[in-house]
């Protein structure tokens, strides 16, 4: 009976000595780790055009340069649903009434309210050519043209973002393994990851500079004449820290 109890304690002491030495090795080794950043370039072409349009009216109340705000609004979007661009295309940016001021003789002058409403067109690959026809429906109605770019969808962001960070990623797991080769260890699990950058900025075809409205429409469709996007660098970055053994 004394002998199977002392065989008890030893097979019990030696799991318990294993297990705290299981525990000191985990934690020594597990406090090891590396950062790596992984990076990646994906070729991209735009999907959209896009055709950012304000329209800015004044008036002695805030109902008046509203109301003649809105005026121009029904007068452009009538003439856009009538070539053909759906109504769904045509989105509000922002819209605001606020106090309109100027400087006279030293002093801000109170000149009634001013009416703003940014209004962007988004055309897709099969409606290109209709650049021109929207250029005029905004102008001739008494919009201004701000600036054209071609540009992603919203689907193809995530289409190109998700390829982006799938390549930086494995960008920095290769990174890993080099490294951990190189210090005669072996990598572990990844500790945690974060996401630095998605670098994606529309083409521009086109920007206003400030001049009278019909100049700049007409500048605007000479600058859009026969444009063919082309592949634009689109940049994923990542920060990931693993574990070594």
């Amino acid at each position: 009976m004394k002998d199977s109890v002392k065989i008890t304690w030893i097979i019990t002491g030696a799991i318990v000595l294993l297990a705290l030495i299981g525990f000191f090795a985990y934690y020594q080794f597990a406090g090891k780790t590396i950062s790596v950043q992984g990076n990646s370039v994906v070729k991209a072409n735009p999907n959209v055009v896009k055709v950012y349009f304000n329209v800015e009216t004044t008036g002695a109340s805030s109902s008046e340069a509203n109301l003649k705000n809105s005026e121009i609004v029904d007068i452009m979007k009538a003439a856009l649903l009538k070539i053909g661009i759906a109504e769904d295309k045509i989105v509000t940016q922002n819209f605001q009434v606020n106090i309109w001021q100027e400087w006279e003789n030293n002093k801000m002058v109170n000149k009634g309210y001013k009416a703003d409403h940014q209004i962007v067109i988004e055309l897709d690959e099969a409606q290109f050519s209709l650049i021109g026809n929207i250029i005029d429906a905004g102008a001739n109605a008494g919009a201004t043209i701000q600036y054209i770019n071609f540009e992603l969808s919203n689907a193809k962001q995530n289409e190109y973002k998700a390829l982006a960070f799938k390549q930086a990623s494995e960008d920095a797991r290769i990174k890993a393994e080099g490294i951990a080769e190189g210090l005669g260890s072996k990598l572990g699990g990844i500790k945690s990851v974060s996401v630095n950058e998605w670098g994606y900025n529309p083409w521009p075809i086109y920007s206003n500079r400030g001049g009278i409205a019909l100049a700049e429409a007409a500048d605007a469709k000479l600058a859009t004449t026969n444009i063919q996007p082309g592949e634009q660098d689109i940049s994923g970055t990542i920060t990931a820290v693993y574990r070594l053994w």
